[in-house]
């Protein structure tokens, strides 16, 4: 949780501070994939809006790190579906009708109702024709598994680096560990860009939301900052993920998630339409 004493001015990056390649965020575009329902965030006094027969819909957040796992996999498997963006601090009493902890993702369509990452992710990889992302060895698939579950047990550490500003030097060293475990596992696979080798898994979509948002703490701690001085694996992994259209149609630029963590942990008031314009009334 990051401390109160964190100025908000550490949250405003420079125009320099861009991902790799300038690529930036479409704050109001549809993905080819995607029938946008609802893309400002709908609160406790919203309704639901009425899902049409036979359309997959997910039901997610803009900034979430957990819902845009699945918003890779949909785009990568070219599913068609819809999206419904939810207030996290407002949730409207339907989420929890489908999801008794009110979290996103969500996944509805005619015949049932998921949640969770992971389980949807694992659904709509089997359910779907396409290749799938995981792998068809058991033993693979099971380490692969483990692999990102890590980042799970992990993603607090993030938050409590640039909470810290660095400062607690147990965190920064558990962090750091983690990148170095995942550039030795790369670099055990081959000389391949990806944890899948030539061609992405499971296992990158599922740790990339967080590697999308670390600039963000580079910005306060440049000690965390992934170079190919000290992770080659991992940055090169990193510069590839950049590449993918998935990664490339899901993600949003540093600037915005700067804003949206500002607005989360230090004013306790998720900016969650950021960068959404409204249309006048006439």
């Amino acid at each position: 949780m990051l401390t109160l004493s964190l100025r908000s001015s550490l949250w405003e990056l420079n125009p320099s501070a861009r991902v790799p390649g300038g690529l930036l965020t479409r704050f109001c575009s549809v993905l080819p994939f995607q029938d946008t329902m609802s893309e400002f965030a709908l609160g406790k006094d919203d309704p639901c809006p009425p899902r049409k027969p036979g359309v997959l819909r997910l039901y997610s957040m803009r900034f979430c790190p957990y819902a845009q796992r699945t918003r890779l996999l949909l785009e990568h498997r070219k599913i068609p579906f819809e999206v419904v963006n939810v207030n996290l601090k407002r949730k409207p009493e339907w989420l929890f009708a489908m999801n008794p902890i009110g979290q996103v993702p969500v996944l509805e369509w005619d015949d049932g109702v998921l949640h969770e990452s992971a389980t949807c992710n694992d659904f709509l990889d089997e359910a779907f024709p396409g290749e799938k992302l995981n792998p068809a060895d058991p033993y693979r698939r099971a380490r692969d598994r483990q692999l990102w579950e890590s980042m799970n047990k992990l993603i607090s550490s993030f938050y409590d680096v640039a909470g810290t500003a660095g400062q607690d030097k147990k965190v920064l060293e558990r962090l750091m560990r983690a990148f170095t475990r995942y550039d030795r596992e790369l670099s055990s696979r081959g000389d391949e860009p990806f944890f899948g080798g030539s061609k992405v898994c499971m296992a990158d979509f599922m740790l990339w939301p967080w590697f999308e948002r670390l600039p963000v703490v580079n910005r306060i701690v440049p000690e965390t900052a992934i170079t190919p001085a000290n992770f080659p694996h991992l940055n090169r992994w990193i510069e590839y993920m950049f590449k993918l259209p998935a990664v490339q149609n899901t993600m949003f630029d540093v600037d915005a998630h700067a804003h949206f963590l500002k607005t989360l942990r230090i004013d306790n008031n998720p900016d969650y339409d950021y960068g959404l314009v409204r249309p006048s009334k006439l």
